[in-house]
């Protein structure tokens, strides 16, 4: 399997492949080839920055003779006209990486801004904010990082580095203790040493995982009254999880309910980029 820095890796081949292709034709034919000068990424909007070590990987790989100047770093509360970093060397350069840096870095920051929205509404409360794999497809390690950078944790990678018995796994296996004591034997087969989380539908399925043993239950699509019963009901013998459209106006509703985590797809589904440019400093 890949490692994180390999996936990322992977990710730039493309952009450069699929953006650059077999030459920026408009800068190589009207840009020297010594002409040297430097760049500086500008904010225009108050936000969480993100990305700032990406856009350092960004600028190696295409050109190790680019030299940044890092000036504020990821996870900093930016506002309008904050300079974040300067980049010096062949132009040719700058002109080449600067929409994939772009790219990478308006959307790592907004959906770290996003975040720490969310986080700041449980203010206060034990619960944490959780990511999904609702992730635009080959840029879930840098959105998860994203995340991660504003405040709120990851939930699972993938589906390889937790198990999650979902009401469709639930069904086909013919019932929660079936389906953890399935897991549970799979884990043992393959030498696999990973967490099992069941989502629950009512108080019986509640009842049948705390009996199975799981680590943790997740409250699908439950409301915030149900919660606090479910809650009372788990009394902290294992983590729970709320999840299923909460949305930023009813996110404190369930974190005061007790829960320990509250899974939001909006994180990194549905966000906006944070504006900022890459302008030449003469």
């Amino acid at each position: 399997m890949k490692t994180k820095e390999q996936l990322i890796d992977d990710l730039l081949t493309l952009a450069f492949a699929e953006d650059v292709g077999d030459g920026d034709h408009t800068t190589l034919s009207t840009i020297p080839a010594d002409e040297m000068g430097t760049q500086r990424l500008i904010l225009k909007e108050e936000g969480i920055l993100a990305g700032v070590e990406i856009a350092k990987k960004v600028f190696e790989k295409f050109d190790p003779s680019l030299r940044m100047t890092v000036f504020i770093t990821d996870g900093s509360h930016v506002r309008p006209g904050d300079v974040a970093f300067e980049v010096t060397g062949p132009v040719r350069s700058l002109l080449q990486t600067e929409r994939i840096m772009l790219n990478i870095m308006q959307r790592m920051s907004g959906i770290a801004t996003q975040t720490a929205r969310y986080q700041e509404k449980l203010k206060g409360l034990k619960t944490k904010v959780l990511d999904t794999r609702k992730t635009t497809p080959g840029l879930r390690m840098l959105e998860k990082e994203a995340v991660r950078i504003g405040g709120g944790m990851n939930h699972r990678i993938g589906l390889f580095d937790m198990i999650l018995i979902k009401d469709t796994h639930v069904d086909f296996a013919g019932g929660i203790t079936q389906a953890v004591e399935a897991a549970r034997e799979y884990c043992r087969k393959n030498g696999k040493d990973l967490k099992i989380e069941v989502e629950v539908r009512n108080t019986d399925e509640i009842k049948e995982a705390l009996a199975a043993g799981v680590d943790r239950i997740m409250l699908d699509n439950f409301t915030p009254a149900r919660t606090r019963e479910a809650v009372a009901l788990i009394n902290g013998q294992v983590e729970t999880e709320s999840s299923g459209g909460i949305t930023l106006e009813t996110l404190r509703d369930y974190g005061e309910c007790g829960v320990d985590f509250i899974s939001v797809g909006a994180l990194t589904h549905s966000v906006k980029g944070l504006d900022m440019s890459f302008k030449a400093v003469k």
